[in-house]
């Protein structure tokens, strides 16, 4: 059971870091075909959220260059921000920037006023998100499907569309991976009875053969 955990691992870690960990400036997702089957948005949603990320990160870029080193993750049109700023005039610009491109509906404002953090922090981010979602997958009772995952500094943030049960899960379990040193909570709850909607109907058993 180890080896297996650890294979999830790897390949939760894996692909964080395929989308661009190490970048000063990054976005927080990706689109393709698995994606679209499993996630609780609808499709439209899911390329909207990519092209506020990638419209996000642009601006970003050329308006304060890599002097900062700035996340941009969208879930469902609400935008994370996370990441270090040189001072508060930045991190309230930064905000306001991003709360102006097309299609944004709010935006979590976590840049933090410090020194840009190494690139062995930002390993030991991915590390740490890798092993949350792992152990998401490694859940019997949760869709990690349903989850997005960004570790700033330690600090991990959860997005997603979920049901208060599901939002106090994901917590315990983000909460027991080693490195974490607080857990923040970007939901968008639901009602179990939405979530029965959002979820695919079961396969219907097939007819008994005829005696």
């Amino acid at each position: 059971m180890k080896h297996v955990h650890w294979v999830r691992i790897t390949a939760a870690l894996a692909l964080v870091m395929g989308l661009g960990a190490c970048a000063p400036l990054m976005v927080g997702g990706f689109v393709g075909s698995a994606m679209v089957a499993t996630d609780r948005r609808t499709s439209g949603t899911q390329l909207e959220d990519e092209g506020i990320e990638l419209r996000s990160a642009n601006r970003i870029r050329e308006m304060v260059g890599d002097r900062v080193h700035v996340n941009v993750t969208s879930y469902n049109r609400q935008v994370l921000l996370t990441g270090e700023v040189p001072n508060d005039r930045d991190r309230q610009y930064l905000a306001k920037l991003v709360s102006e491109v097309d299609n944004v509906r709010s935006v979590v404002n976590e840049l933090a006023v410090m020194p840009a953090s190494s690139l062995g922090d930002r390993s030991t981010d991915a590390l740490i998100t890798g092993k949350i979602k792992a152990s998401m997958l490694d859940s019997k009772d949760i869709f990690a499907s349903a989850y997005k995952v960004v570790t700033e500094r330690g600090n991990v943030y959860l997005m997603g569309r979920v049901t208060q049960r599901e939002a106090n899960r994901a917590t315990d379990i983000a909460r027991t991976v080693g490195g974490v040193k607080k857990v923040v909570r970007v939901f968008e709850v639901i009602t179990e009875d939405e979530l029965k909607a959002l979820l695919p109907e079961p396969p219907k058993a097939p007819p008994a053969p005829a005696k």
